[in-house]
């Protein structure tokens, strides 16, 4: 697809996608709400010929993934034959692998990630790495985020930079947008509220963020996949989460 296009990454609604009959009926109900793209993440077991005729059949693309890094090392082959079903360029790993999160691991896996990202650029892909807030630790004065993209060869490892994780760490999503200037392709948005147990998780817009600035450096970025996902919806259906974000962006001029 040309342009930006707004997806739904559907950890969201993780609860609702572990049967194919399930996906198969979520699946419509996300494009039934105006939904173009999905995210592919936390699915339970599916056969990828399966999903990707249901894909098909809703008219939805494929962004990017969320798949084990497990699979990038020792399954890459089936990996790159799924996303080409798929008609996906940009698979993702969704956190920093646990035996990685100290600063010389960051920089061991700087190194992994970019032969992984080698591998799939030879299959027309890339590799995008999703943060949380954890990578905001720092060492000799610089973040292990900082760390991982200034080891990491940006032609071959991508951010795939989440606001609500970059604010939680004390970072500024806009400053961080900018940062990785043409090497997001994919963008994960989530607001953030102040709640009674502390920060929370939020619908685009009903937060906390600064979305004009977020969205302004977004587009200067060369951001071309805008994916909206909320770990956490709390008192309210997940599916009402998701469209009202949706919505709330469509009023901000992202369409």
């Amino acid at each position: 697809m040309a342009g930006t296009v707004i997806a739904a990454q559907m950890y969201t609604l993780r609860k609702f996608t572990q049967t194919p009959a399930d996906i198969a009926k979520t699946l419509a109900k996300v494009r039934a709400m105006g939904y173009q793209a999905i995210q592919i993440s936390a699915f339970g077991p599916i056969d990828p010929a399966e999903l990707a005729g249901m894909l098909r059949g809703e008219g939805l693309a494929v962004a990017s993934t969320h798949t084990p890094w497990n699979r990038f090392v020792d399954e890459m082959d089936e990996v790159i034959e799924e996303h080409r079903m798929w008609g996906c360029k940009h698979p993702a790993i969704g956190g920093m692998p646990k035996e990685f999160r100290n600063p010389d691991g960051v920089a061991e896996f700087a190194a992994k990630a970019t032969e992984v990202g080698r591998r799939l650029a030879d299959a027309g892909m890339d590799f995008s790495y999703h943060n949380h807030n954890f990578e905001f630790q720092k060492a000799g004065g610089k973040t292990w985020l900082e760390i991982l993209y200034d080891q990491a060869d940006p032609q071959y490892v991508k951010a795939e930079l989440d606001t609500y994780w970059v604010q939680a760490g004390g970072g500024c999503p806009a400053a961080w947008i900018r940062k990785l200037a043409g090497r997001m392709p994919v963008l994960h948005l989530k607001d953030m509220v102040m709640g009674p147990d502390g920060m929370r998780m939020a619908e685009i817009g009903e937060g906390n963020l600064d979305w004009p600035a977020i969205l302004a450096a977004a587009k200067d970025a060369g951001v071309e996949w805008y994916c909206v996902e909320q770990d956490e919806c709390y008192e309210r259906d997940p599916f009402d989460s998701l469209k009202i974000s949706l919505e709330n962006l469509h009023e901000m001029g992202l369409r």
